[in-house]
């Protein structure tokens, strides 16, 4: 009999055939958003899951599972597992880190450009048949080029996003939880490292491209906010709950910040509802990593990690040696 694996959310038929190559796979091409107790269920006979940020496991999931080896999340960000449970039991955790760091710098680009120059807020405008006329002071937005950049989370997508403010000419400051070594800065438009505080009061545009974690929820709160310029752009590219939702809903309605750009949420896919009545964020719903090479690219990592798992190897991503 054949080892059991679930994968629990849709994915490419040929990451499917590979894994049945070597066990006996329970997909989800439907592609069903389980409850906790209904993914429980599924994973009680299984030794492996491929997970998404959608999979809520927590340390109940984990006990009543007895079989399991290895929970193997198709995604950079982990928030979703219960580490700690996951190695008190043995069960090895990977990631799908690297394969998505240059497309979601990209993305991160595509928002920032879409939130400096307002490019939502004025297609919407003019796809209402109000464009009438030419105006001097039609949808002025805010410069990209020549302006300061601020990066919350220098990881490898954080520099990646830094290496594309070279082509703008801009000034790169930084907060991580540590300051990096001189030649990644150097690698990363030469970014300088300042305080968070000091990120804050002196970007004219603030990208997020943190892990959220206990540490990290709500990094970017009421206080924060304030530190801000009144014509910066906030982007967030990273997690939700790293942003205080409703306190950016707060800041954007009264215009203490210019706009905003959000891939992520408190919540997801039950967002702030809130926030659609701005016209000054510009809105997307998780697609950061978006492009067709890389999302292959994240499943098949997913797979090869479970593959390694149950074949006596160590994954290639493994987040928890023990």
């Amino acid at each position: 009999m054949m080892i059991k694996i679930l994968v629990a959310r849709a994915v490419f038929p040929e990451v499917l055939e590979k894994l049945a190559q070597h066990f006996e796979v329970e997909s989800n091409q439907q592609d069903t958003i389980f409850s906790e107790a209904e993914l429980a269920a599924r994973m009680r006979d299984k030794w492996a899951v491929i997970a998404t940020a959608s999979e809520r496991i927590g340390a109940a999931t984990i006990a009543s599972s007895p079989h399991l080896k290895a929970i193997c999340n198709m995604a950079v960000g982990f928030n979703n597992i219960d580490i700690a449970a996951a190695s008190a039991a043995r069960v090895m955790v990977t990631n799908t880190p690297d394969v998505l760091n240059e497309t979601t710098a990209d993305f991160a680009w595509a928002l920032l450009m879409a939130t400096a120059r307002r490019v939502s807020e004025s297609e919407h405008w003019l796809r209402a048949g109000k464009w009438k006329k030419w105006q001097y002071d039609g949808f002025l937005g805010t410069d990209v080029h020549g302006s300061t950049l601020g990066i919350i989370g220098m990881g490898r997508i954080g520099q990646a996003i830094a290496r594309r403010s070279l082509g703008f000419n801009m000034k790169v400051i930084y907060h991580n939880r540590s300051r990096v070594s001189t030649d990644l800065e150097q690698g990363a438009n030469n970014a300088f490292y300042v305080s968070k505080e000091e990120l804050l009061s002196i970007s004219d545009h603030v990208i997020l491209a943190l892990p959220h974690s206990v540490t990290s929820h709500h990094t970017i709160g009421a206080r924060e906010l304030a530190q801000m310029k009144p014509t910066a752009t906030l982007i967030n590219i990273a997690r939700g709950g790293i942003v205080d939702d409703a306190a950016l809903i707060n800041v954007l309605k009264h215009r203490r910040i210019a706009a905003a750009g959000l891939d992520v949420f408190e919540n997801e896919p039950a967002f702030h509802p809130d926030f659609l009545t701005l016209s000054n964020v510009v809105l997307t719903p998780h697609i950061a990593s978006a492009s067709e090479s890389t999302r292959r690219a994240m499943a098949n990592c997913a797979a090869d990690n479970l593959i390694a798992s149950l074949t006596g190897q160590q994954p290639p991503n493994l987040l928890n040696p023990f």
